[in-house]
């Protein structure tokens, strides 16, 4: 019930001052108050980065999980886009009989709007409809201060399911990039247990850029493409200050996941205080 009244606040702040309920919502997320007015680590610029999204045309298009394949298309790279099986305007045009056995259903115009189906003979499809219902009349985007996202138009669409070799959910690789160029990497790992994370420079050296409650005790291997997907990540990222390529690697195959401009909100806990910072220096 908190949770809901403080969205419900947000909301509404947002609509009063943006830059206002930003802050408020950092402080929130990281306990910290943010330095707008000058800035140092990667939250804080990327907070004044989000304030000037709401009415960037190509950011709303790429943040947009549908419009977005077709930017990557336009940059040539249509062979590393998830199979996409069909594309809904609402809840009730999708027929489950026409599905997979497996598949992914995600609305498109917001963050973790997705419902991940393993196994279609145990799927309660009236429960999956009333929490894409929810998820589709929800604007994502007022609380967070994330306003790019109010100009996509809510659609709901289905991909390919994809998992590793065991069936459990892929590496996930983030590639962060400042006006074209590749940084740093975030590997998240472990999805299915208790997310982890692990951030390597791009020779593949670890960085403690994580919280150590955050960070993955593992070493994820290199992988053996990883100078293509850099190279993707560059072309994807050309035409904006910050973006983060999120793609996976399917045994080899490079697989597009999404583009994301405001990481966590732009006000992630998991950043170590260096890490923080460091990123805020290549930005």
């Amino acid at each position: 019930m908190i949770k809901k009244c403080a969205k419900k606040c947000l909301e509404i702040l947002t609509k009063i001052s943006p830059k206002f309920s930003s802050c408020v919502l950092y402080f929130f997320r990281t306990k910290e108050i943010p330095h707008l007015k000058n800035p140092k680590n990667f939250n804080e610029k990327t907070t004044i980065l989000k304030l000037g999204y709401a009415d960037n045309e190509l950011i709303s298009k790429c943040a947009d999980k549908y419009e977005v394949r077709g930017y990557v298309k336009n940059k040539g790279l249509e062979n590393i886009l998830n199979e996409l099986y069909f594309v809904y305007d609402s809840v009730d045009d999708i027929d489950f009989e026409k599905l997979p056995n497996k598949f992914a259903l995600k609305c498109t115009h917001g963050c973790a709007y997705n419902v991940i189906c393993k196994n279609k003979e145990n799927l309660d499809t009236k429960k999956v409809k009333r929490k894409l219902e929810k998820y589709m009349q929800e604007k994502y985007g007022q609380a967070t201060v994330e306003l790019h996202y109010l100009n996509i138009k809510p659609r709901i669409i289905c991909e390919k399911y994809l998992c590793d070799n065991q069936g459990k959910m892929p590496l996930d690789y983030k590639i962060y990039c400042f006006n074209g160029k590749a940084k740093c990497i975030l590997v998240c790992s472990e999805r299915d247990e208790k997310l982890k994370l692990s951030y390597y420079d791009l020779n593949w050296n670890r960085l403690n850029f994580e919280k150590k409650n955050w960070s993955s005790n593992k070493d994820i291997e290199k992988p053996k493409n990883l100078e293509k997907m850099i190279q993707y990540a560059e072309i994807l990222s050309e035409d904006f200050k910050f973006v983060r390529v999120d793609l996976y690697n399917d045994d080899g195959k490079i697989i597009f996941g999404e583009l994301t401009f405001t990481p966590a909100c732009c006000c992630a806990p998991y950043y170590s205080k260096e890490g923080n910072k460091i990123l805020g220096e290549m930005l």
